[in-house]
């Protein structure tokens, strides 16, 4: 039997003990960019399924540091769930949606519409849609497409934009939002 002090615990273990019931404040539009530079202790990414019914709900960076268990759980959550396929989500765009999720001052998860895409699945979108791009950063993993329950495709396109961080596409025929962490730029309406 292994016995532990109270002076041994350091201050990261603390901080993961408590992590699930620990609370930030989110951010304003106006702090938006501080906030992925690092104006947060915990970061944490609540995202939903419907195509593979899974659900995610993961604190995935903790005082500067990425939690690798936690990203590989939301590279295999953001997967290519036509194929299973999994690639490495750019941590750049896990920052822009949590940012995001955290602008938005709502619990509610993300609907996952689209995250990894392999060349195959693009392939088939881009013959079924004019919408789906060649080169699309999905087959990087540097963008996702999301919605989510109780708000709109403009709210959450103006929180994403705020970030200044890459792309934001508005989608509202279709009720979802890309973002990348590719160029800063915004289409759609």
């Amino acid at each position: 039997m292994t016995t532990t002090s109270a002076s041994s615990i350091s201050r990261r273990g603390l901080l993961g003990a408590f992590a699930a019931t620990a609370l930030t404040a989110a951010p304003t539009y106006s702090n938006a960019a501080g906030f992925l530079r690092g104006g947060g202790d915990i970061r944490r990414l609540r995202m939903y399924s419907g195509r593979t019914g899974e659900s995610i709900d993961t604190i995935y960076w903790i005082e500067g540091q990425y939690i690798g268990e936690a990203i590989n759980e939301i590279n295999r959550f953001c997967r290519d769930w036509r194929n299973g396929q999994v690639l490495q989500i750019d941590t750049r765009t896990i920052d822009i949606v949590a940012a995001t999720q955290n602008l938005l001052e709502t619990d509610q998860p993300y609907t996952l519409i689209s995250g990894y895409r392999s060349p195959q699945t693009n392939a088939m979108l881009r013959a079924n849609s004019s919408g789906v791009a060649r080169n699309s950063l999905h087959l990087q993993g540097k963008a996702v497409d999301l919605r989510m329950q109780g708000r709109s495709v403009n709210q959450m396109a103006r929180a994403a934009a705020a970030c200044r961080a890459g792309g934001v596409g508005r989608y509202s025929g279709s009720n979802f939002v890309h973002m990348d962490c590719g160029p800063v730029r915004a289409w759609g309406s």
